[in-house]
């Protein structure tokens, strides 16, 4: 039975893709440093639907801590990494984008490095849709996306590139998949979806950065970490679009959908449009479906109806947490 390390277990993306994982068959190791970039009882949340499933075990530890890093590698004999662990955020990066760069790309480093030395012959690292800023829709695994507007975004980036030089040089097998608006139950409280719904529902005003014009090409997070899973296959150096695919949806249309689900209507706060922030996305995803026969079954309607119904659950403890 195969192990793979998880890396940013606790985190949004990182809990469902373990989860999944074992769903396979898989065992999974997986670590997380539980920072406070935002309300860890969300970490807690998501961890806890992982402990005690047979074939999972974590640990807490960062992946800029080389040497631990090191021993747990060295003791588990991974058959395949999952990079999952980042700092997140492209407004927070400008505030502290020395934290980016230490986690981005030292933390991707260490790993890539301690799998060259050991063998580990798969990486699958998270990438961004960030990084076509500037680039024309629908935006192609084969744009060149050398001007990245935002610190997260060129160290997500830099990881690529550092991923592609050790594939490069010393042979590692490396999926990297870039990832497009994902939301779903237990989300980041900085995304935009929970943040509408947890403001609608409150009765508080939504900040609105623009007119809410911007548009988004959302993707529900059970498709995002199957096509996760599914880039573990071996595929010498790949970049991988996982997105919805469709039309990216405005701001102000999803703001509507979310009323017209809790019967309560918003009042607007509107704050200036950040020069960090990408106007629309929108993903072509022909490729994932080529390679790894992967394509998002879970509609916006759909999705948007599982997050609500997750949060109006656990509105009791949600109702503390701060975005």
């Amino acid at each position: 039975m195969k192990t793979i390390l998880v890396t940013g277990v606790a985190g949004f993306v990182g809990q469902k893709t373990a989860q999944l994982l074992l769903r396979d068959g898989f065992n999974v190791v997986g670590i997380d440093n539980l920072n406070e970039y935002y309300d860890i009882r969300l970490k807690e949340y998501r961890l806890s639907q992982l402990t005690g499933k047979n074939g999972f075990k974590f640990i807490n530890i960062d992946i800029e801590d080389i040497d631990k890093l090191n021993e747990i590698m060295i003791d588990y004999k991974f058959q395949g990494v999952i990079n999952l662990a980042a700092r997140a955020g492209v407004r927070y990066s400008l505030e502290n984008p020395n934290i980016y760069v230490s986690t981005n790309i030292q933390g991707s480093l260490n790993i890539l490095e301690i799998s060259r030395k050991l063998g580990i012959e798969k990486f699958v690292l998270a990438s961004t849709s960030s990084i076509y800023a500037g680039e024309e829709m629908p935006f192609s695994e084969k744009l060149s996306v050398n001007s990245p507007i935002s610190p997260y975004a060129a160290t997500k980036k830099a990881a690529e590139l550092m991923a592609y030089s050790f594939h490069s040089v010393y042979g590692i097998d490396v999926s990297v998949v870039r990832y497009f608006t994902v939301y779903g139950p237990a989300g980041r409280p900085d995304m935009s979806i929970f943040r509408f719904i947890k403001w609608i529902d409150e009765g508080l005003n939504i900040q609105l950065y623009g007119d809410g014009t911007q548009a988004r090409d959302f993707t529900y997070i059970d498709d995002i970490a199957e096509g996760t899973v599914k880039a573990l296959k071996k595929l010498d150096y790949e970049i991988i679009n996982l997105g919805g695919g469709r039309d990216p949806v405005s701001l102000l249309k999803i703001i509507k959908m979310i009323e017209k689900r809790l019967n309560k209507k918003g009042n607007f706060e509107y704050e200036s449009f950040p020069k960090t922030d990408i106007k629309e996305t929108w993903a072509d995803i022909k490729k994932a479906k080529k390679l790894i026969d992967w394509t998002p079954k879970i509609t916006l309607e759909e999705g948007l109806d599982r997050t609500i119904d997750w949060y109006l659950k656990n509105k009791s403890w949600l109702k503390e947490i701060k975005i």
